[in-house]
C-alpha cells in the first residue's frame, strides 16, 4: 500500500524517479544489510508482493562466504525497470535476467524490508548470472550523512577502500556453497561510472515501458498495475482489493534455520 493506504505494485506503480532533474531514483529495499533471506519482488504474482524465493521446496537464504555475513549492502530494485530477456545487451553480449534492475545501497543505515528510499546512482557492475546480464547498480541513500561526498564510483573507492572489491567477491562466490560455479562479469569485473549506469537504467526503463504497454511479450510476468493509466493492464482499487483478499492469510514466520548462520570457507580461484 502507498502512504494513503491504496494498493500498489512495487514493480509498476512506484515512480522510477524521486527527482528526475537531479537523477535521484526510488529504490525498493528487498533485503536489509547483514540479513540472509533471499527476498525479492515477485514479478509473476499479481501486484508483485515482496516474497522469499523458494528453491527445491525450501525457503532460500544466501550463504555466508567468509568474511561476508549475509548481504553486505541494502539490496533492492529500481521500480519501473526491466531487464528484457529478449534483448541482447550490446555491452555484455547477453540477454537480460527478466527482473527489475538490482541496486546495492552503500549508506550507513540498515534499511527495513519494503522501505522505499531515494538514492543517488554512483556506478554499476555487470554480472553474468548463468548466461544472463544482471546489472548491479551501486547507489547511496540521498539522506545518508555522507551522501554529498559521493558523486561517482571513484568516490566509493576513495571513501570506502575495499568495498568495491568485496562487492565483486560477494557476487562471484555467493552461489558456490549451493554447488553452483562462480559467477562471471563483463568488463573483467570492473565497475562502470555514473554516466554509464544512468544509461543502463534508462534502457531498462524503456524496456519496462514496452512491457507495461504490451508492446513486448512479458511471458509469465504480471503487469497488473493501478497508476499507469494508458496500460492495458491497469486495474481498479476494487480489483486490487479482490486480489489481496484472495491471497492466503499471513501466518507466523518460520524460525530461521540454524544453518543460515554457518560460514563457508574455501580457496578463491
Amino acid at each position: 500500500e502507498d502512504a494513503a493506504g491504496r494498493y500498489i505494485s512495487p514493480f509498476h506503480d512506484i515512480p522510477i524517479h524521486a527527482d528526475a532533474g537531479k537523477n535521484v531514483f526510488n529504490m525498493v529495499v528487498e533485503v536489509p544489510r547483514w540479513t540472509n533471506a533471499k527476498m525479492e519482488i515477485a514479478t509473476k504474482d499479481p501486484l508483485n508482493p515482496i516474497k522469499q524465493d523458494v528453491k527445491k521446496g525450501k525457503l532460500r537464504y544466501v550463504a555466508n562466504v567468509f568474511p561476508h555475513k549475509g548481504y553486505i549492502w541494502n539490496y533492492g530494485a529500481i521500480p519501473q525497470t526491466w531487464e528484457d530477456p529478449g534483448h541482447k545487451d550490446e555491452n555484455t553480449g547477453c540477454c537480460g535476467d527478466n527482473d527489475p534492475i538490482d541496486v546495492c545501497e552503500i549508506g550507513s543505515k540498515v534499511c527495513s524490508r519494503g522501505e522505499v528510499i531515494k538514492v543517488k546512482v554512483l556506478g554499476t557492475l555487470a554480472m553474468i548470472d548463468e548466461g544472463e546480464t544482471d546489472w548491479k547498480i551501486i547507489a547511496i541513500d540521498v539522506e545518508d550523512p555522507e551522501a554529498d561526498n559521493y558523486n561517482d564510483i571513484n568516490d566509493v573507492r576513495r571513501m570506502k577502500p575495499g568495498y568495491l572489491e568485496a562487492t565483486v567477491d560477494w557476487f562471484r562466490r555467493y552461489k558456490v556453497p549451493d554447488g553452483k560455479p562462480e559467477n562471471q562479469f563483463a568488463f573483467n569485473g570492473e565497475f562502470k561510472d555514473k554516466d554509464f549506469a544512468l544509461n543502463v537504467i534508462r534502457c531498462t526503463h524503456e524496456h519496462w515501458k514496452a512491457l507495461i504497454a504490451k508492446k513486448t511479450d512479458g511471458g509469465e510476468i504480471s503487469c497488473t498495475n493501478l497508476t499507469v493509466s494508458d496500460s492495458p493492464f491497469c486495474c481498479s482499487q476494487e480489483c486490487a482489493k479482490a486480489t489481496v483478499d484472495a491471497a492466503p492469510p499471513c501466518k507466523a514466520a518460520n524460525p530461521i534455520p540454524p544453518e543460515v548462520d554457518k560460514w563457508f570457507y574455501y580457496q578463491k580461484n
